[in-house]
């Protein structure tokens, strides 16, 4: 044991004591925290831009890049990057994939046809390594989405291409938690807002109701898979309106026993997602996390430990 290590263990042995002395078992405790599975998302590792052969991913109320240095070009790539992450991160964890980073084998397959065998090589290499997985469809980075409104579209044709992804979107994620052993997060987010005051704001949420009905309509084992809704304030292109509000979410995943997404950057900066975790809670059968820092407009998916995190924690 190098001296490093030697004062971190007569540390934690001085902590040990100080705790016991109150009661707590700080042994029992990092047990127990040892068996929480946190998602890492697949997009950290190459900023969102999938594996559909698009470079630019602008469209749909998303501004990343995807052009970061060091990115994952492929998806060996990125899973070898997933590997090498969790073998530094204490605990046993899981990992949050969208529908953009289907395998696809160089063939072009439209988001409202993808199937689970798109996904089984992520599924086969989460089992071999023993990891959970989950999934997100997505609702941005594409020609249906270039003018920022995928399931509140105004056009029948447009707003059904959504609604039959959504639909896929589940059926995937069931067929991922029945092969993994454990239940699919599938998380519902869309871009759909407008930049400027809109004359009419409660027939796009009406539009967003019918379509959510839709896609929801088959009911699923909550064992292979769990839906989630994710509002957010503003984003790029919808300053003024966001059709997914927080209270516009809450409202239907109270309605319709969902999980409620809370993003702790995607509320007002001096808002923080502790203190509506007692209060949801009480309506809602389980609560989504992203646990995140705001930068300006939006969660960058970057952890630190903040007093904001440490008050979720509590």
């Amino acid at each position: 044991m190098n001296n490093s290590s030697k004062r971190i263990q007569q540390a934690y042995n001085i902590a040990h004591q100080q705790y016991a002395e109150l009661g707590v078992d700080t042994g029992q405790v990092l047990e127990k925290l040892n068996r929480i599975s946190i998602s890492l998302h697949c997009w950290q590792g190459d900023d969102v831009l999938g594996f559909e052969g698009s470079s630019d991913i602008s469209d749909g109320g998303i501004a990343v890049t995807g052009n970061f240095p060091g990115r994952a070009r492929t998806p060996d790539e990125l899973r070898q990057d997933f590997e090498k992450a969790i073998s530094l991160i204490p605990g046993h964890h899981r990992m949050n994939l969208h529908a953009s980073y289907a395998e696809t084998n160089g063939k072009q397959v439209e988001r409202n046809e993808l199937q689970p065998v798109h996904f089984q090589g992520w599924i086969d290499w989460c089992n071999q390594n023993h990891l959970g997985l989950d999934f997100n469809p997505t609702y941005f980075a594409h020609r249906h989405a270039s003018d920022g409104f995928t399931l509140t579209h105004t056009n029948d044709g447009i707003r059904e291409f959504w609604i039959e992804h959504g639909i896929a979107c589940r059926k995937i994620a069931e067929a991922i938690g029945k092969a993994t052993g454990t239940p699919c997060v599938n998380n519902f987010w869309i871009p759909d807002g407008f930049k400027d005051l809109p004359a009419d704001r409660k027939l796009p949420r009406e539009r967003l109701i019918q379509s959510l009905d839709t896609i929801f309509s088959e009911k699923m084992d909550h064992e292979h898979t769990l839906d989630a809704v994710e509002s957010k304030l503003f984003g790029i292109g919808s300053e003024s309106y966001v059709v997914g509000s927080h209270e516009f979410y809450l409202g239907y995943a109270i309605k319709n026993q969902i999980l409620l997404c809370l993003d702790s950057g995607h509320f007002h900066p001096t808002e923080n997602i502790s203190d509506k975790i007692s209060s949801v809670m009480n309506w809602i059968p389980e609560l989504l996390l992203h646990i995140s820092r705001g930068v300006r407009w939006d969660s960058d998916h970057v952890v630190l430990f903040s007093d904001d995190v440490k008050a979720i924690a509590q």
